[in-house]
């Protein structure tokens, strides 16, 4: 029996095993969709969907209160006051004219009674194509894509079922009907208990042979009584409810609405986006095209609040024999401002609104040069489309190779005038994109005579196209499911206290509180572990963040009752501790000194080209360099032979393996200017990840702990506003990131003695990524995580023999990133940041017991003669002046998901491995973007704290040996049944 709904959009999984099936682009050259429900790894979103719901789409209530509804507001207000300036013929209306000639929703003898429709209200049924896209602050985003590419009116009629074939009760969808004819033309609502005596019809759209699936049918039932038949008189017709073009309407018809004596719903204006000609002709080489009329309406939007808006409109390459743009064609929008992962923002915060550098559009898109990407630029083509004047596609980015690149380059360097828009592709599931064809319904107010929503929500429904072959006319079709579930509405109203935190950083602590038992498989929580899910000030305690709900509320009593019932959730007893396994060899002064000694020979020491690009062949950056070679090769051969060293010492040689993962640098555009990257093109270099693999007693599962070991490009050195000459010179790295690189060399012989005793319940892997720096951007981190979703990971060992691991899956992955640096301005304070899902989440409770066991080790370990009467340690300026021994620090380890606004996941390796379902969590400081010593000439031995470092590489060290010996949790048990069909690899 064939699968419904979501349930046959997960069958098959896993879908991208085999060598070749899961290519990862560096976000920076593509950003790709978001994967939700079932990832390609396997981990599962628990919240999406319900098992005896295999139509429904789950969404919750902060993305309806904090991204849609503000969203669909701000749209309404833009197309509003569109339609009011194309009624009166006004030219700011915005609608250039090649988009309204010969469009049918206005025609001539409509667009020639400007001004003269007093009787309009305006009301808008505007089927919108949303989807959540990624962005590269990690945030997975509602996007408008434009008009519904499945035509004007079936989101409005799809609104009033619930599942195929499945109607809202009928009083429920009249009362939306009353609710809009009473709002938009101020009727008593005792006029409209019956709907067709108050003169309401409702007239079937014709299906364009174009496009046959835009037909309306089927109709709820009760729509009959109301249906118009064309041949009948018009004596008593009032509200005409139809998305027919106002060119097919009768002539009566069009007569009684241009003297006044017919209100047409929509107004007929704000359809002329599925009308326009040019963009149809469009759609037979751009299948979503007719989405793009209304996305030029609505200009670039990228703050957290509302939807996102990609920017499109039309780009002008001024040459000789094209020097003037084409006014028929618009909107002009010929610069760009770039955003990008590093940037020293907030993720709460609006980018565009910092007033960051506009660079022109053909440079944004197709530029590979040096002087025109800056330092984290990359050219951004592949996220975009681009057609000509006579609407024909020149570039589809999301599904273009090189060759295309290339011609569509040549193309507009031709000069003239180019349509385009940035096309971030939309969420999937398995193979297919998904979309949401939702209605915005609303009217104009006559008091205010602004746009104002209607306050009953329709919502339309979602379509999934199978991507490997496109068929927008047989999509399978799911409902959305808005969540009102009373504590997170009640969340949902918290406000936020404090200068500089996220606005709604409470609603999100209230979140994170209500996800984590079923996320973690616990209930009630542990006391400990939900304070370490609360984003707020250190010596808070959860009681008296919880006591504070019923004031931060818009509602005391809804806010009381939130606290209530998340005390319900969390046990009122300290969390019983478990026994250490790594702190009898991490809490020691050996250890301290050994984590200094290594950080310090691996920043200051003879390794000094350390970033993949090394070295850039440029001028500025020629002129300072020591030596002419790329130190990242001899780096890498350093790290493995300390690990043959280790292995032997243990006495694992042949059991425990040691290696390289080799590959080849791939990328969308030549970059002949990077010496790394032109000696990979040419044969001469691999980049490659490095690999200790540890066994245990299941060899079929391995917890992997990593770090990258490519250092930054120093921004000091190279922007001249910073006193730079655009010098491209890697940084010494020793927080950023040699302080966790240290951490796994130090882990290792650890983890092989507990190996050696039997210990270990599955592997452990220790792998040094490399290229996460810009301009690789996270190049090992995309490797490894497209070889584990393919079933393909071979290690190349010392010998040149090649070893097959591809037989062992990733329980799960610590990366480690920035670990050594106390944040001044909030000290003792490091984030774990999990990624989506249960797997990520049960590793953060691990990290979090290995944070209460330190911390609870401190106590007593202060207590020795040795540290008794010491205080707190200082910073040493010389990196042989090793700091001097102080009391042991307890951290304050804050669980920061994805959705949190501090985690800084997406800055690292651990976005890659989230984002394809590898259960990942980060281990970083206490984050300050704005802090000296990230990315410039001071990442030095003379910011690294000793004592905070020191604690935070035992803490990591011994959550990967808690991960290896403890179980995971259940999966769910529509995911369970998918594993058991799956496919084995022989």
């Amino acid at each position: 029996m064939a699968q419904l709904g979501w349930k046959s959009l997960v069958a098959g999984w896993p879908w991208f095993e085999g060598s070749g099936r899961y290519p990862i682009s560096a976000y920076s050259e593509f950003m790709p969709p978001p994967r939700l429900g079932l990832a390609p790894y396997g981990e599962a979103n628990p919240f999406l969907f319900r098992e005896d719901d295999p139509a429904g789409w789950h969404v919750t209530e902060y993305e309806e209160a904090f991204e849609l509804r503000p969203g669909l507001s701000r749209i309404a207000e833009l197309v509003m006051e569109s339609m009011v300036h194309l009624a009166n013929g006004r030219a700011a209306h915005g609608i250039s004219r090649a988009k309204l000639l010969h469009n049918p929703y206005w025609p001539e003898p409509l667009a020639k009674r400007k001004g003269q429709l007093s009787h309009e209200r305006f009301v808008l049924l505007l089927s919108l194509s949303l989807a959540r896209t990624l962005d590269d602050k990690g945030r997975v985003r509602w996007t408008l894509f434009g008009s519904s590419e499945q035509g004007p009116a079936r989101a409005f009629w799809k609104s009033f079922f619930e599942a195929p074939g499945v109607e809202l009760p009928e009083e429920r969808a009249l009362r939306v009907l009353r609710g809009l004819l009473a709002a938009a033309f101020a009727l008593p609502e005792t006029q409209l208990t019956d709907l067709r005596g108050a003169g309401l019809r409702i007239l079937p759209l014709r299906a364009p042979a174009a496009f046959p699936y835009w037909d309306e049918e089927p109709l709820p039932r009760w729509t009959r009584r109301l249906l118009f038949d064309e041949g009948e008189p018009l004596q008593g017709l009032r509200y005409l409810l139809t998305f027919r073009p106002f060119s097919e309407l009768s002539p009566p018809l069009q007569s009684a609405y241009l003297k006044g004596e017919l209100h047409l719903l929509p107004f007929p204006g704000s359809l002329a986006f599925w009308g326009a000609p040019p963009y149809q002709t469009l759609q037979r080489e751009l299948p979503f095209a007719l989405q793009i009329p209304l996305l030029h309406l609505v200009g670039r939007h990228e703050a957290p609040n509302g939807l996102r808006v990609p920017q499109s409109g039309w780009l002008h390459e001024v040459t000789a024999a094209h020097a003037r743009a084409d006014a028929n064609h618009g909107p002009l929008r010929d610069g760009f401002t770039r955003t990008h992962r590093w940037a020293r923002v907030q993720r709460h915060q609006d980018e565009l609104a910092l007033g960051t550098r506009e660079d022109k559009m053909t440079h944004v898109l197709f530029s590979a040069l040096p002087d025109e990407l800056g330092l984290y630029g990359k050219p951004m083509a592949r996220n975009a489309q681009v057609w000509s004047t006579d609407f024909h596609s020149i570039l589809d980015g999301p599904a273009a190779r090189s060759t295309e690149l290339a011609a569509a380059i040549a193309a507009v360097k031709q000069g003239g005038l180019f349509g385009y828009r940035f096309q971030y592709p939309a969420m999937q599931l398995g193979h297919h994109a998904v979309y949401w064809q939702r209605p915005l319904v609303a009217y104009l107010d006559p008091h205010t005579q602004r746009a104002s929503l209607l306050p009953e929500n329709l919502l339309g429904y979602l379509t999934a196209y199978d991507t490997r072959e496109l068929r927008l006319s047989d999509p399978v079709e799911l409902w959305p499911r808005v969540l009102q579930r009373e504590p997170h509405l009640a969340a949902v109203q918290l406000r936020t206290e404090g200068k500089g935190r996220s606005p709604r950083q409470e609603s999100l602590n209230a979140r994170k509180l209500l996800d984590a038992p079923q996320l973690l498989g616990k209930s009630p929580l542990p006391r400990s572990f939900a304070r370490s899910l609360l984003s707020a000030p250190k010596h808070e305690s959860l009681d008296q963040w919880l006591d504070a709900l019923q004031g931060r509320s818009g509602a005391p009593e809804t806010g009381r009752r939130l606290a209530s019932e998340l005390r319900a959730m969390i046990t009122s007893r300290p969390d019983p501790l478990a026994s250490p396994l790594t702190y009898g060899k991490t809490a020691r002064r050996s250890f301290e000194v050994a984590y200094w000694k290594t950080i310090a020979d691996l920043a200051e020491g003879r390794f000094l080209t350390k970033n993949n690009a090394d070295c850039v062949l440029d001028s500025p950056t020629q002129k300072h360099l020591r030596h002419h070679h790329r130190d990242l090769n001899p780096l890498g051969s350093y790290l493995l032979d300390h690990y043959c060293s280790l292995v032997r010492a243990a006495g694992m040689t042949g059991r425990a393996l040691v290696g390289d993962l080799p590959f080849k640098w791939k990328t969308d555009f030549d970059y002949a200017w990077m010496g790394g990257w032109l000696h990979n093109q040419q044969g001469e270099t691999t980049e490659r990840n490095l690999i200790l693999a540890i066994p245990g007693r299941d060899r079929s599962q391995a917890v992997i702990m990593a770090d990258h070991y490519d250092t930054a490009f120093m921004e000091d050195r190279y922007e001249p506003a910073q006193g730079g000459d655009r010098a491209r010179l890697a940084a010494a790295g020793a927080d950023d990131n040699h302080s966790a690189t240290a951490a796994l060399m130090l882990g290792a012989p650890i983890f092989l003695a507990l190996s050696r005793e039997g210990l270990l319940g599955c592997d452990v892997w220790l792998i040094h990524l490399t290229g996460e720096e810009f301009p690789a951007d996270c190049l090992g981190s995309r490797q490894l995580c497209q070889s584990l979703v393919e079933g393909d990971l071979r290690l190349r060992l010392s010998d040149g023999a090649v070893h097959d691991l591809s037989k062992t899956r990733a329980r799960g992955i610590y990366i480690l990133d920035m670990i050594a640096h106390n944040n001044e301005r909030d000290r003792d304070i490091f984030q774990m940041a999990p990624g989506t899902g249960p797997g990520s989440m049960w590793l953060a409770y691990q990290a979090h017991v290995a944070t209460e066991v330190w911390n609870e080790g401190t106590r007593k370990w202060n207590r020795r003669s040795s540290r008794r009467r010491l205080g707190r340690a200082r910073r040493s300026k010389v990196s042989k002046n090793i700091p001097p021994i102080a009391q042991h620090l307890a951290l304050h380890g804050e669980v920061r998901p994805t959705y949190d606004p501090r985690s800084t996941l997406f800055n690292t390796d651990g976005q890659i491995f989230s984002d394809a379902g590898v259960p990942v969590v980060l281990f970083m400081e206490n984050y300050d973007i704005n802090r000296v010593g990230y990315h410039d000439s001071h990442d030095t031995m003379a910011n690294i704290d000793l004592d905070f470092g020191a604690a935070l590489a035992a803490i990591a060290i011994e959550s990967v040996a808690r991960a290896a010996i403890e179980r995971p949790p259940e999966r769910p048990a529509w995911w369970t049944r998918t594993e058991r069909a799956r496919p084995r690899r022989t």
